[in-house]
């Protein structure tokens, strides 16, 4: 590759077989062929099983822009936080691999770094298209929880997970966000932490960091590895984590 990366797309892959038997890699590559811009997409394996990680060394042999970091199973969380940290672009975006928001959307996001944001996120309002009323319940239940434990008012959705940072707030966000978390443990199973978007949004505030949030275009894709029960618990666990870093002055 020759220039200078404009645009790192960090992907985190867990045992993401069936979508990316879908084709959601070409999809990506097609789009970002199609812009004027040098370009990265860094997948992180968080240590599947299914053969997603033969599926993608495959695929990037092909395509140049494509690579692989393989991490142990350590959550959604230290896969990105791995991704971000090793990507080299000018601005760096954060993606499901299951792209329910579409890699276009990125094109809405890049007038409002060069307006001087330092992070612009996804945001999928009250539209959440093809979502079940129960998970349009828990989200809107999770929204007020968060603004009661630790605030951030301002943002109407913390969760998307389309979100882009310049590369000099990315590389101080997260490794400040690794060192609060001594690096990233082990974990068993489909480990997707509500409390990352949190947590480094909140974190973001607290070191001045400016950002944006706008309207994406957002698509419900069902998965069964994912439990929406045992997702709520675990998000309300991790707001509690997040209270009890705030009132210990962790973030400061």
């Amino acid at each position: 590759m020759n220039g200078k990366i404009y645009l790192s797309v960090v992907i985190p892959c867990y045992d993401e077989m069936a979508n990316l038997q879908k084709g959601v890699l070409d999809k990506v590559q097609h789009f970002l062929d199609r812009t004027k811009y040098y370009y990265e997409v860094v997948v992180v394996d968080d240590g599947s099983h299914d053969g997603s990680v033969e599926f993608i060394e495959d695929f990037i042999k092909q395509n140049d822009n494509f690579s692989l970091i393989k991490n142990q199973h350590s959550g959604k969380a230290g896969a990105v936080t791995t991704g971000v940290l090793a990507a080299k672009g000018e601005n760096i975006l954060f993606s499901d691999m299951d792209q329910a928001t579409p890699i276009e959307e990125v094109s809405k996001f890049f007038p409002f770094t060069k307006d001087g944001y330092d992070i612009v996120i996804g945001s999928r309002s009250n539209q959440r298209q093809g979502a079940p009323w129960t998970r349009k319940f828990v989200s809107i239940a999770a929204v007020v929880l968060r603004k009661m434990l630790i605030g951030l008012p301002e943002i109407v959705d913390t969760q998307c997970g389309f979100k882009m940072f310049t590369h000099k707030s990315a590389q101080r966000l997260f490794t400040k966000f690794s060192e609060i978390h001594h690096g990233f443990k082990n974990v068993s199973g489909a480990n997707v932490s509500a409390g990352m978007d949190m947590e480094i949004l909140y974190l973001a505030k607290q070191l001045g960091y400016n950002i944006k949030e706008i309207p994406v275009r957002w698509l419900h894709v069902e998965t069964r590895r994912v439990s929406p029960l045992r997702s709520s618990i675990a998000g309300f666990i991790d707001l509690l984590a997040i209270k009890k870093n705030i009132i210990s002055g962790v973030y400061k």
